[in-house]
């Protein structure tokens, strides 16, 4: 007689899919034939105007034991993520955008490293790539002097990881039991579901090994936030804030050396972008921010250059950028990172 699990998988995969008609079917193939054969591939058609429902239908009839579709309106990618989550009947839970595809073996590996290491989370690293030449732009997170973060015994190595789901997976249970949001946010949505995850997790895990291609758009490569998004980025900020300090007050050091990255760094390079502001005065105003709600973001340890000796380079670019602030020269930092950004075509995600 079958146990009632028996039909559960070792990963349930989630793609989210959005006007991606051109890419869908590359992503499909490369995860309908994976080496890891007990997967099932969970597609959230989130309303997609085009033919990606269609395309969907045709590789659920060629691979009716690994397909499964969510048809659903337009809600944005984290509810279509949520979606998914509650149908996945994985062991292990990862996501794969709609408009990248992944190695052959990247669900075998990032399965066997999780379960032979015991962790929660397993990592692989990642080509950055442009859509239309697929010239190859970067490889990130290949470190092979990485194996493992234990993050109850070093908190700050979790702002090295990329703000990205998509080169990870995930136990199950740290996806089902993820706290809902109140403020979900529309600016930083995918560090700060990241962050949702490590308030529950242990040991993470790496693979030195390139298994995600993930597409650079040219109109993308520089993202510009607008002014009026940036409230419920805040908002859904302090809320990750104050839960950790419920549940997990002894990571706060690195929920506030988090908030300077993400909001002191990365949002206001974006917000840079906006012509329409005064980006002096929104930078005034996101210190204030910072200061009221982020208290420690000036003094964690996790960005001084004797936790970044001690720690062998962990954090040294956070370290850099913190001396340009000290320094009162926080905007000739931006102006030398968009002339590396327009010049070279990379952006490095903070």
């Amino acid at each position: 007689m079958k146990s009632k699990d028996s039909n559960n998988k070792k990963l349930s995969i989630i793609v989210p899919c959005y006007k991606v008609e051109k890419y869908l079917p590359r992503c499909l193939d490369s995860l309908v034939n994976q080496t890891l054969k007990d997967i099932e591939i969970i597609c959230i058609n989130d309303g997609s105007p085009d033919n990606c429902l269609n395309i969907l239908n045709d590789y659920k009839k060629k691979f009716p034991d690994k397909i499964v579709i969510i048809d659903k309106k337009n809600e944005g990618v984290w509810k279509g993520r949520m979606d998914g989550v509650k149908k996945a009947t994985g062991e292990f839970i990862g996501f794969v955008d709609s408009d990248d595809y992944v190695a052959l073996d990247y669900a075998e590996k990032l399965y066997k490293n999780a379960k032979k290491k015991k962790a929660d989370i397993s990592v692989c690293g990642f080509d950055r790539i442009d859509l239309d030449t697929m010239k190859r732009y970067s490889r990130e997170m290949c470190k092979p002097e990485t194996k493992e973060i234990i993050i109850e015994q070093n908190p700050g190595a979790l702002l090295e990881m990329n703000g990205a789901p998509w080169n990870k997976i995930y136990k199950a249970e740290l996806l089902k039991n993820m706290y809902q949001m109140k403020n979900v946010p529309k600016v930083l949505d995918d560090m700060m579901f990241l962050q949702l995850i490590y308030i529950n997790a242990k040991k993470i895990v790496f693979i030195p090994d390139s298994l995600v291609y993930y597409m650079v758009r040219k109109d993308s490569i520089i993202n510009t936030v607008k002014k009026e998004l940036l409230d419920s980025t805040y908002k859904a900020m302090v809320e990750v804030r104050n839960l950790y300090k419920k549940q997990r007050p002894e990571l706060l050091d690195y929920v506030d050396a988090n908030a300077f990255l993400h909001l002191g760094v990365s949002l206001m390079y974006r917000v840079s972008e906006d012509k329409t502001l005064n980006f002096k005065s929104a930078l005034k105003e996101n210190e204030k921010f910072l200061d009221n709600n982020f208290p420690n973001w000036k003094n964690t340890d996790y960005t001084k250059l004797s936790y970044v000796i001690k720690n062998k380079g962990t954090n040294f670019k956070l370290w850099i950028v913190k001396v340009f602030y000290n320094l009162g020269l926080f905007r000739l930092f931006i102006s030398l990172y968009k002339f590396m950004i327009k010049t070279f075509g990379v952006d490095i995600k903070w």
